[in-house]
């Protein structure tokens, strides 16, 4: 078996690189905090992040996606005290374009959009 070393793999007519038709790493992601003022932590293909209100943010990416069909995981951390909370991430179809990506954070314990302390949302599709 051959070991290929390399510190950066590009596909050679652009975007990202692809084995047997499939994406080898995601097109975006971020790590953000949400409390007080928003704050990106780390980011690939995240241009900003607009904080729409209380535990709502639409996530900018600065090379659009090839289309509006892409696959999203999310993660978050309540940083809450008074122990874990469970939560969904919804999100508004009129605001998942190319360009953008809506995240609303809700706690199931309350039902009320909620700040986190960390928030990560992994972005899987091609760019335009």
């Amino acid at each position: 078996m051959s070991t290929i070393k390399a510190n950066d793999i590009q596909n050679a007519s652009g975007g990202i690189p692809t084995v047997k038709g499939q994406r080898l790493i995601p097109t975006a992601w971020v790590n953000f905090n949400s409390i007080s003022t928003v704050a990106i932590r780390d980011s690939e293909n995240v241009s900003s992040i607009s904080d729409n209100g209380t535990g709502d943010y639409t996530i900018n990416f600065a090379t659009a996606m090839a289309n509006s069909n892409y696959s999203w995981s999310w993660g978050v951390v309540d940083g809450n005290s008074s122990g874990r909370g469970r939560f969904m991430c919804l999100t508004d179809s009129a605001v998942i374009s190319t360009t953008q990506f809506q995240s609303m954070w809700q706690n199931d314990n309350s039902d009320v959009m909620q700040d986190v302390t960390v928030a990560c949302i992994t972005i899987m599709g091609g760019q335009s």
